[in-house]
């Protein structure tokens, strides 16, 4: 609120100040540019980062003003984290320093110089300099709406009077925000895998160019598709010049994740397939593989839906909430857990409650499958649904099959 209120009065002086006042020295206004770096090899450089480059034309010295900044020794970080509530930061560094460590972390650059009016100018490092003040410098953090590159994009946005946002609202190409996450993720496959099971329906709209400018390389592609007026009132590109910096040496992302429905039901129905036939009771041998993958399949399935639970009820994760990989990780599966751990003995025998219990849960892994006919039910898990439910239906029909009788 504080920090639209000072825009407001930004966008007031400068009107007033157009007004009353001759036009300064283009000469003397600051050179602004957009920077875009490309994914790094840690985690959390696998989505890119961007920055506002401001040179001083008298003094020649280029600040790079950096959002999305954090510290792991911050007080209660992980905590924080955890629970959902980040508070980053923005940073003004030396551009050199910064393209430096870029480049010896092997990470792409792309700098574009924006044509910006004097007056735009002005409102950009004045905005950047009340952003710097110490009460003003953390905000909080939102992975998808209030991250490092929404940040950089907001601001020009602000320079702009809406212009950014005018020309980018309501263009798309079809993307998600799960879409866009897990491409991003997809040279790390297993953070990858994690990050589909913990992403709720909210990130599973239709987004714009807008939106998807929490994607840094979006914000350099909807920087270079505006357009600005010049000071005689010419529409023009904002961009004036695009200079790669430095190629990157890290392997890019794919335009598409990996589509995961065909390996995963190939994969789930010879899983269960393998699991009806060890479950024979002529197969004494097999009962301890049986045993096992049964015993850890429940305990991931169980402690997998109590960790989706706590992101829902316990944090500020609005994209977990209502996570319909609830149907397939069951907190229920931790009570068929002592069965399992049971059935490597020879005389195992099953309560009945354990067989409705395992039943249950296959019943929900089928509406999970349902579901996708409702229009209430919008989660793109589909993958998910065909590697877990034949599994769950494997496990339950072992069960009912052992009945009260040894293995």
């Amino acid at each position: 609120m504080r920090s639209l209120a000072f825009a407001l009065l930004l966008l007031a002086s400068v009107g007033a100040t157009a007004q009353t006042s001759p036009m300064p020295d283009a000469a003397a206004q600051p050179d602004i540019s957009l920077l875009t770096i490309g994914p790094g090899n840690i985690y959390f450089e696998r989505f890119g980062h961007n920055a506002i480059v401001v040179r001083d034309p008298a003094s020649g010295e280029a600040v790079a003003y950096n959002y999305g900044i954090f510290d792991f020794e911050q007080e209660d970080f992980l905590l924080n984290f955890a629970r959902g509530r980040m508070h980053y930061r923005i940073a003004a560094d030396a551009l050199d320093d910064d393209l430096e460590m870029y480049r010896a972390e092997g990470r792409s650059i792309t700098e574009q110089r924006l044509n910006l009016l004097p007056a735009q100018a002005r409102v950009l490092t004045d905005f950047l300099d009340w952003n710097m003040r110490p009460q003003n410098m953390f905000y909080r953090y939102d992975y998808f709406e209030a991250n490092c590159s929404t940040r950089v994009r907001d601001a020009l946005d602000l320079a702009l009077g809406g212009a950014l946002h005018a020309q980018s609202e309501g263009r798309a190409r079809g993307y998600t925000y799960r879409l866009d996450a897990l491409r991003l993720m997809a040279p790390q496959p297993l953070l990858m895998l994690g990050i589909d099971l913990g992403l709720g329906p909210s990130v599973d709209k239709r987004i714009d160019f807008w939106q998807e400018s929490f994607v840094p390389a979006m914000v350099r592609s909807v920087v270079s598709q505006t357009n600005t007026r010049s000071a005689d009132g010419k529409n023009i590109p904002l961009v004036a010049t695009e200079t790669v910096v430095a190629v990157g040496r890290v392997e890019q992302p794919p335009a598409l994740p990996p589509d995961l429905r065909w390996p995963f039901l190939i994969a789930g129905a010879a899983i269960g397939c393998l699991l009806l036939w060890l479950q024979h009771p002529r197969r004494a041998l097999a009962r301890i593989p049986l045993a096992v993958f049964a015993a850890l399949f429940e305990l991931f399935c169980g402690l997998g839906g109590i960790v989706l639970l706590f992101l829902w009820f316990g944090t500020e994760h609005h994209a977990a909430w209502r996570n319909e990989n609830l149907f397939l990780l069951n907190p229920l599966c931790l009570l068929l857990l002592p069965t399992w751990i049971g059935s490597r003995r020879a005389r195992w025998r099953i309560r009945r409650t354990t067989v409705w219990i395992a039943w249950l849960v296959v019943l929900c892994a089928a509406f999970a499958l349902f579901s996708k006919i409702l229009p209430w039910f919008v989660q793109a898990n589909l993958a998910w649904i065909v590697l877990f439910l034949p599994i769950h239906l494997a496990l339950a029909i072992t069960l009912t099959r052992a009945g009260s009788r040894p293995l």
